[in-house]
Formats: structure tokens, sequence, C-alpha cells
């Protein structure tokens, strides 16, 4: 078994070591002399935990910048179903390992994904050794054929599931209520609690689509949803933008996890998240970049400081969704999604954890690191970033990460060109 120490590294404005065996935090303290096959000694640095990013679709790298300054709805129809339609898994692969690439340089290291080519992804996950909650994109558009389709797809890959076991948890994919088939979600609710699955999903995330649903059914997303028994504490919304108090209190009785992703859903003014009145309703939030052709990047970061800032300037409240709550919402907000033993440094925890480099121009002085993180630092500020035990990168350095550029780079013009 793998063990590694880290000396003299700040833990909570504390000079402490961290000893790591296999994959799990062995002990805290200072002066630790084990026997370690590898000692990362920590003067000028301070140790967080790692990100988790709650709701992304990773191979859509491939697209950052494809489709800017668009509405969701001409963005989707227009631009991203027509060109996705041209992807291959070795697409999908490559896409996603160039992801995997800027999530290691950014802090992540566990991701929750849903896309098209799942064993392309999971390859890409396997590869880059990160770990990953994955589902194969499910949408069918109430075609009947495809949903057939679709489910027999997510079938076998269920069944093979165990070759990527341990980086990868298998999830259903449901896309949104408006792109899958009544039968679709029947199908996606009872597979999912007849194996113990979580449902990963998009929900009310635009005015349009609540609007037209409420046309379409007479009930709003999450009232549907109730009345169909769909919902669950394994069911992981993203968005929810667009949802009454009645809502949320529903979403909140059974303990739905809910995922803010503010970039995205600035970028393509889709609404405000409705963080105060979720989190006065004891819902776990957890917070992710959603994808590439959405955000533009993956970094955590970023995500942080925007998902701060937004609150307080939409509410004209400084003290809305503070530095402490933001890093909260990547962390063990995030984690407490799946279920995982991550997002606190602490004894018996997966070994999780980023050291983050002091001496950084963004990071001087340094009178709070928590705030500092949140609203002055970007990825150049992570130095090492360790998942699960293992280093995958040191001194920002990752092996083998020109061999991932050049190859996302030729697939992306590829992919233009067909």
């Amino acid at each position: 078994m793998q063990s590694l120490l880290i000396k003299d590294v700040l833990l909570n404005d504390v000079r402490e070591d961290i000893y790591i065996l296999g994959t799990t935090i062995k002990s805290i303290g200072q002066d630790l002399n084990p026997l370690a096959d590898k000692i990362i000694y920590g003067t000028g640095k301070a140790v967080i935990p790692s990100f988790v990013n709650a709701h992304t679709h990773n191979a859509m790298t491939l697209l950052r910048g494809f489709a800017d300054d668009m509405r969701l709805h001409d963005w989707l129809e227009e631009k991203i179903w027509p060109i996705e339609a041209k992807l291959t898994e070795e697409d999908v692969y490559w896409g996603t390992r160039l992801a995997t690439l800027e999530m290691i340089k950014s802090g992540t290291t566990y991701f929750n994904d849903m896309y098209w080519h799942y064993n392309g992804t999971a390859q890409a996950v396997m590869d880059s050794e990160l770990r990953a909650n994955l589902a194969s994109a499910f949408l069918d558009l109430g075609n009947s054929e495809t949903s057939k389709k679709q489910i027999s797809e997510q079938i076998e890959i269920f069944k093979n599931r165990q070759k990527y076991f341990p980086n990868i948890t298998f999830a259903v994919g449901v896309h949104a209520l408006y792109t899958v088939s009544e039968s679709g979600l029947f199908w996606a609710r009872d597979f999912a609690k007849d194996h113990g699955l979580s449902v990963h999903m998009h929900l009310s995330e635009t005015k349009r689509e609540v609007d037209e649903w409420v046309e379409h059914t007479g009930k709003r997303p999450v009232e549907y949803l109730d009345s169909i028994n769909f919902l669950g504490s394994n069911v992981i919304a993203a968005h929810t933008n667009w949802v009454t108090d009645e809502e949320i209190q529903i979403l909140a009785d059974y303990n739905v996890g809910i995922v803010h992703c503010p970039t995205s859903n600035m970028k393509l003014g889709s609404g405000v998240f409705p963080y105060a009145r979720l989190k006065e309703a004891g819902l776990r939030i957890g917070l992710g970049t959603d994808g590439c052709a959405a955000n533009n990047n993956l970094d955590m970061l970023d995500e942080m400081k925007i998902a701060a800032l937004l609150q307080k300037s939409h509410t004209g409240d400084p003290t809305a969704l503070s530095a402490n709550e933001a890093f909260n919402m990547a962390t063990k907000g995030s984690a407490s999604l799946f279920g995982i033993n991550m997002g606190e440094i602490k004894e018996g925890a997966q070994a999780n954890l980023l050291l983050i480099d002091l001496n950084h121009v963004h990071l001087v002085p340094n009178h709070n690191l928590i705030p500092n993180l949140v609203y002055s630092a970007h990825s150049e500020c992570v130095d090492t970033t360790i998942c699960n035990g293992k280093i995958l990168m040191e001194n920002r350095k990752i092996a083998g990460e020109e061999e991932v550029v050049e190859n996302a780079r030729r697939t992306t013009e590829n992919l233009i060109k067909r």
C-alpha cells in the first residue's frame, strides 16, 4: 500500500503534518514521522480539500467557444445538438481527457457528468485517474424507437460497469422533462430505484421550459415529478432556477440534491438561482460548472467567486452567499450529493486534497485563506493535486499533458470539418 507524508503544511491556520496511507488520510498532527514512500514539504503552502464539480458535460471542451451569446433553446437546437450528432466515442474520449487535464490543474478530483458515448468518457476518467459519477445522456424527444435504443444502451453499460470500478459510479441520466418521453421518465425512475442508482437531470433551468411544461401538463415541473413518484434523495437536479416556494418544499421533503451552475445560467440568460430560499429549506446544495460550451471553463475557483458575487449583486446584500458558503458548496456541499467521504481534511476521509501556493501573487497577503481563494485565486494557485492518495499534479506538472492537448486540438479540427 502506497504512503505519502506531507510535512509542515498550513491546515486551518495551523502548521500540520498529514500522513496518507493508500487512499485514506491516516493521521494529522505535528512532528509525524512514519515511514512513507514519498514526502512532500509544505513550506509556503496551505492544504485544502479538492473540489467536486457536481454538474458538467466534460467532452464539451471540444465546443469551447463554438456557440457563444445565444439563448439556451436556440443554442441547443441550432448549434449544439447538430454537432453532437456527429460525435464519435474517440471524440468524447479526447474531449473528456482535455477536461480532466483542466480539472486536475484547477483542483477538481471528482465530477458528475452526463453525456453521449459513455465508454469514451469512462475510459478518459480511468486514464486520468480521477473519480466520477457518470450518466449516459437519455434524450429521446418523444420518439419511441430512440427511447428503446437508449434504454437498451444504458442497461448494457450498467451490466458492464464493474470494469470501471472503483473510479466510476454509474448513474441514470435524464436530460430534462422537455426532452424525455413520459415512458422514458418512468423507466429511469424505476431502473434507478431498483438498482440503487442516482438520477442526474436538468430541472427548471429556464422560464420558457417551465411555462411550456405548465401549458402541456397543467403542473409545474417539480409538482409533476412529485405526481409520478419520481423524486427522492437519489435525484440530483441541476439549475432549478425557476421554482416556487411550494416546489422548494417538495424538493426538501424528498431531500433532492441541488446543483447551482451560476456561470452557465448567467451566460445563457437562464435565470438566477434562488439560493437563500433553497438554503432556508435545508436542501443539499452543490456547485457545478456545466459544460465548456456554456461556461467556458471547468475552474471551480472561478465558479465559487461568480456564485458569491451573483447572489450579492442580485439581492443587493453583500452578506448573501459568503466566501465560506461558496467554498463549502464546492467541497462538502457537492460531496454530500454523492455520498462520498471527501470535502473535508480529517482523519479517515478519502485523501482528496490540494496544496495551494501561498507565495503566488494572487494570494499575497494572506489575511484570510478561504476568502482569498474565492475572491482572489485562480487555477495557477493550485500547486499539487492529490486524488485518493495519488499525486496527479505536482509543481503544476502533469505527466502526458502535451499529448492530451495536441490530440484534443486535432480531434476538434476533425469534428468541425465533418
